[in-house]
């Protein structure tokens, strides 16, 4: 575990002296406690142990104490003052942070001793450190609403008589004494339960800033104040009416709502720390003895034996030594059906372990692990503003300003009919306001679909594009690892005269096997076994061609190497052949002089995935209509596109035509969803207004779509589409509640007609019921309608589509995102 740890109990309600604060964090300047709640900023987040200073680092903390997006905006300015401070993104929905800071100007104690100036506190983002936080908080939260309902419900037996009574009921003696009951029964609840609404307005003074808190606090004490001054002196001016009922009413009402708001957090917007959280924080490792000791899980490398009992989750990569068992494998694959893994199967972090303890070998650990790859992605996606939500951050201040400004205004104008009064109408103006509730409105929605989509296997990259996707009009699907299936199987071998059959292969596998590509995997699994003797270099690929490479022979002393062409005919430079039925890849020889030869051509099979025909049927059916843009020859795209149901179909296009028919699409107005492999459609993906990558076979931070699948099924692809469009509505309609309740409310109390306790429910309430409503897209994915099944046949190898290979290999490394 870490050096730093909470600095109180989870029940102790008292904040931490700075000097303790600031002895702890000092603690995170070691290099070695940076990877506990960050990583480097380079491409594979490795860090270079003699010099962890060499590059920037990008952290993650949770921060307690802020309760809306100005609070946000404060620390973000607050980071992003501190030198050395490269980027702050706040998030207020997660309440987090990421923070990217360079090692030579700065370290960890200075940029959250910044944070703990302005009023707030950091903490590592670590599991240990979330969960005490949210314990902490949580228990607070709990016992200041048990003390603000307790004392309500005895301050409204002590206003009741003054309700109910008839004129001269109650002497003024009596009277006088209620008044002086609520009075000290109202004490704990500005003490303890308005607690943290004080210390955040002094907060918002000392900084001459304005938060959310700053008016309620101040409604709060203006309330006890004119109150207590009614008490006090029953005959000056304030003496008519004391408030103290209201005062209580309105206290439990926001607490009960930022309580309940606080829960919803968990379980809406904290879906995704969840889904990040999946690596225990300790784990049994061998020791040379050969016993098992527990020792953090950030603490193993490679070679280390570990054993994972059953409930718990793997912490790394590696193969399982001893034992058997079933794996929850659902983050990774999207998959929810346990699978069995023996004695020399793999296991992945942040898979579960369901059924028997098993001894693993760690064969990665961090941020070269899987598990690391997604939940960067999860982490950047959480902290992404998306524009909606920009657009209510920068009118949060002027909206508090303008609240402070208008209970002034409401204040002066009722003063001279009943100072009381007046006070009192300035003080549900206060409270009624609720700039929260359109803060909230955008991310919690988004962040709760996000959270969604990951837990059935569908990372977001970009949180915008949901807002983009659920405008999509038209989808583009790729044809080869996306419509068809990932897997092909070599099914024949044409060679020119003199040579062999296992010869021809074998030189394409050595190429093919330096490629990610469907195409190129079926080659190179085939040829595997024939393939050692040939000595690949010089290798580079053209973007949707092919590969060209040098090979030579090692077999042969002094054998001289020669340049070899695989992919489709026309990258080979050879004839295209209209008599096979098959989908071809060629291999060509380049001689001295520029000219060619034919060596070889193979015959794969590829067959349409099973839910190709359905998914385009529910697409379109939803509205959208569907194109097929593929690089193969134009009658076996359409061939596919005919057994798919797709009209529209366009073969033999280049990345650069892909790239080209899209944009065109765009400039005749429509809004475009590209669906490809990942491989070698990141210009085609990056240009799309929303994008899906299947993931199963690219390296996640190399990937350039928003959305990456890392299941293999299509039908994950609608089902986004219909939630994201889901996901809009729910926005729109918190982004109206939000307004209509502002733009009714306000003139109510401003009129003088909402009491201080209907406007604490009220203010209560706009918050809530926006997270509420969120929190319908937590549920599941939508279920698809039944939908026409599409009659196709010969889904086999028999069925299997002519086309040359100009999809074949894009990537021997995928370009970065």
């Amino acid at each position: 575990m870490s050096k730093f740890r909470p600095a109180a109990p989870v029940d102790t309600p008292s904040p931490q002296p700075a000097e303790a604060a600031a002895a702890q964090t000092s603690l995170l300047d070691e290099p070695q406690e940076w990877s506990a709640f960050g990583r480097a900023c380079t491409p594979a987040g490795q860090v270079d142990a003699a010099d962890p200073w060499a590059s920037p680092w990008e952290s993650h903390v949770v921060l307690e104490g802020m309760h809306c997006a100005a609070c946000a905006l404060t620390i973000e300015d607050a980071l992003k003052a501190v030198p050395g401070v490269q980027q702050a993104d706040v998030s207020a929905a997660t309440r987090r942070a990421r923070v990217v800071w360079n090692p030579a100007q700065v370290m960890p104690s200075q940029w959250m001793a910044a944070v703990q100036h302005a009023g707030y506190r950091a903490m590592p983002a670590m599991d240990a450190f979330a969960r005490a936080q949210r314990l902490r908080e949580s228990r607070r939260a709990l016992w200041r609403w048990l003390v603000a309902g307790f004392c309500m419900m005895q301050v409204m037996m002590y206003a009741w008589p003054a309700y109910v009574a008839q004129p001269g009921d109650l002497t003024a003696e009596m009277e006088h004494l209620l008044r002086w009951a609520s009075w000290v029964i109202t004490l704990p609840v500005v003490v303890f339960s308005c607690g943290p609404f004080f210390s955040s307005a002094l907060r918002d003074i000392r900084l001459r800033r304005v938060s959310m808190d700053l008016p309620v606090a101040l409604g709060m004490a203006i309330t006890f104040i004119v109150s207590s001054a009614g008490t006090f002196d029953m005959d000056g001016i304030f003496g008519k009416e004391v408030y103290y009922d209201s005062l209580t009413m309105f206290v439990f009402f926001l607490l009960t709502g930022r309580w309940l708001e606080l829960r919803l957090r968990d379980r809406t917007a904290g879906a995704l720390e969840a889904v990040m959280n999946r690596l225990p924080d300790s784990v049994e490792r061998r020791t040379g003895d050969g016993s098992f000791v527990r020792v953090a899980t950030r603490r193993l490398a490679v070679s280390d034996t570990v054993r994972v009992l059953a409930g718990e989750a793997f912490p790394a990569d590696g193969r399982i030594t001893a034992g058997h068992t079933h794996v929850d494998e659902a983050l990774l694959t999207g998959e929810s059906t346990p699978v069995a893994r023996a004695e020399g199967g793999a296991v992945t972090a942040g898979s579960y372990n369901l059924q028997a303890p098993v001894e693993v070998l760690v064969e990665s650990t961090g941020a070269q692990t899987r598990f690391a790859q997604i939940v960067a992605l999860m982490e950047s996606a959480s902290l992404q503003k998306p524009r909606l939500a920009q657009l209510a951050d920068r009118i949060a201040r002027p909206f508090l300003w303008a609240v402070l400004v208008a209970a002034g205004l409401a204040a002066a104008w009722w003063w001279p009919t009943d100072p009381g009064h007046a006070l009192m109408v300035a003080v549900a103006v206060l409270i009624v306001t609720c700039p929260c509730a359109l803060s909230l409105a955008t991310p919690v929605a988004m962040l709760t679909a996000a959270g969604t989509l990951a837990r059935h296997g569908v990372l977001v990259r970009n949180l915008q594009a949901l807002e983009a996707l659920a405008r999509v009009d038209t989808v583009v699907f790729d044809k080869t690892g996306t419509l068809t299936r990932d897997a092909m199987a070599l099914r024949s071998v044409h060679t020119a005269p003199g040579i062999s059959a296992d010869e021809a292969l074998s030189m394409a596998a050595a190429l093919a096997a330096q490629s990610m590509h469907p195409v190129s995997r079926a080659v190179a699994l085939a040829g595997a076994a024939a393939c050692g003797h040939w000595r690949v270099s010089d290798l580079r690929e053209e973007a949707g061609r092919g590969l060209v490479g040098t090979l030579a022979d090692t077999r042969q002393d002094g054998a001289p190497s020669r340049v070899f062409r695989l992919g489709s005919a026309l990258h080979a430079g050879v004839a295209v052949s209209g008599a096979s039925a098959s989908l071809q890849a060629v291999l060509s020889l380049e001689h001295d002089d520029g000219s060619v030869s034919e060596v070889a051509r193979f015959e794969l099979a590829e067959d349409l995935r099973t839910e190709a025909p359905g998914v385009v049927d529910v697409l379109q059916r939803a509205g959208i209509a569907v194109q097929l843009l593929s690089g193969d020859r134009a009658g076996a795209v359409q061939r596919v596109a005919a057994q798919a149901g797709i009209a529209a179909a366009h073969g033999e296009c280049t990345p650069q035509g892909k790239l080209a028919a899209l944009k065109d699409l765009q400039m005749a107005g429509h809004h475009v969803a590209m669906v490809g492999d990942g491989l070698n459609d990141g210009p085609v993906l990056a240009g799309a207004h929303a994008s899906f990558a299947f993931g199963r076979a690219v390296p996640l931070a190399q990937a350039q779509a928003d959305f990456v699948v890392l299941g293999d099924s299509l039908e994950l692809v609608p089902q986004t589409v219909m939630l994201a469009r889901h996901t809009l509505r729910v926005v729109r309609q918190n982004l109206w509640w939000a307004a209509g309740y502002n733009a009714l409310c306000v003139p109510l109390a401003v009129m003088g007609a909402m009491p201080a306790w209907l406007a604490g429910l009220g203010m209560a309430l706009s918050s809530l019921l926006v997270v509420l409503n969120a929190a319908r897209l937590s549920r599941s994915l939508p279920a698809l309608p039944p939908y026409a099944a599409t009659a196709f046949a010969g889904n086999s190898a028999a069925a299997a589509l002519h086309s040359p290979v100009s999809d074949l290999p894009n990537a021997t490394r995928p370009e970065p995102a």
